[in-house]
C-alpha cells in the first residue's frame, strides 16, 4: 500500500511540477513517510519513473485494446485507437511519465518504455494492415 501511495504521489508531483517536483523529500511529505522510508522502496527518481511505466503502461494498453475491440471494421478501429491515445495523453498518468527526461533513465528502463510503446504501436499496425 505504501508503494502504491508513493507512486500516486509521484504521478501528482510530476504532473503538477515536472521533473524538478519529483524529489524524495516531496514524496515523503505527500505520503507521510519518513524520507529514509522512501529509499526503502526506490533507489532513485529514475526507479520511481521506471515503476510508474511498469504499472501504468499495461493499463493504457488494455484501455486502447478495449476501445479497439468495441469498434467494428478497420476504420473504426483506427479511429478508436487515435481517440483513446489522445484521451490518454491528457491523463495525469501519462503526463507524469513524460515529465521526466529519458536521459535520467538507465538503458534498461528506456528499453522497457520502448517495448511498451511498441506494444501500443503494434495494435494500430494490425488495424492498418
Amino acid at each position: 500500500m505504501q508503494r502504491a501511495a508513493l507512486l500516486d504521489a509521484a504521478r501528482s508531483l510530476l504532473s503538477e511540477g515536472g521533473t524538478e517536483a519529483l524529489t524524495f523529500p516531496a514524496l515523503a511529505e505527500r505520503t507521510g513517510l519518513a524520507r529514509s522510508s522512501v529509499y526503502e522502496y526506490f533507489r532513485s527518481r529514475a526507479a520511481v519513473v521506471e515503476k510508474l511505466c511498469e504499472v501504468d503502461f499495461p493499463v493504457w494498453a488494455a484501455e486502447v485494446s478495449a476501445a479497439m475491440e468495441r469498434a467494428h471494421g478497420p476504420e473504426a478501429k483506427v479511429e478508436a485507437y487515435v481517440r483513446k491515445q489522445l484521451e490518454l495523453v491528457g491523463d495525469r498518468r501519462h503526463r507524469a511519465v513524460v515529465a521526466i527526461s529519458a536521459s535520467e533513465l538507465d538503458a534498461g528502463a528506456r528499453e522497457k518504455i520502448r517495448a511498451a510503446h511498441g506494444g501500443l504501436v503494434s495494435m494500430i499496425v494490425e488495424a492498418l494492415g
